[in-house]
């Protein structure tokens, strides 16, 4: 491997989930580029695309990928233990507070109450982001979480 790994994220909206991963996550916008159908559709992509990279601060990169050609119309639904493929995104955390204290007012929803659950000396909180994507943020401080709301 060369570089920090990458994952793509194929959205409805582009720049709700450009905001939503860059303001209240904390992700770098980094660029953004038009695909053409004409390098799209024979890499297996579908035809035109838009791309934003987002740098995650540690190093890896979100790609929101926008299909031009084939609209994304689907809801996904909420994540489950038994559905194939991508389950969800990890972002680790110095201290995860502020961002959970963040992530309603920008449209993710919470998977567990209480919001923040104690695992293995870590503390770990699982949400929806505003298209149905599962994140996980991870919190090595492990104990108590100070942030103490309900679903």
């Amino acid at each position: 491997m060369t570089l920090p790994f990458e994952v793509g994220l194929v959205v409805r909206d582009l720049e709700l989930m450009e905001c939503f991963y860059r303001d209240a996550i904390g992700c770098r916008a980094e660029r953004r580029s038009c695909v053409p159908a004409s390098v799209g559709g024979p890499a297996g992509l579908g035809g035109e695309l838009v791309v934003v990279w987002l740098r995650v601060p540690s190093g890896g990169c979100v790609k929101l990928v926008l299909p031009r050609s084939a609209p994304v119309s689907a809801h996904a639904a909420p994540w489950s233990a038994g559905r194939p493929g991508l389950s969800y995104l990890t972002f680790h955390l110095d201290d995860m507070d502020p961002v959970v204290a963040a992530l309603p007012a920008a449209g993710a929803r919470p998977l567990s109450d209480p919001v923040v659950v104690p695992a293995r000396g870590r503390r770990i909180s699982f949400w929806v982001d505003p298209e149905g994507n599962t994140v996980e943020l991870v919190d090595e401080r492990g104990g108590d979480s100070s942030v103490r709301h309900s679903n």
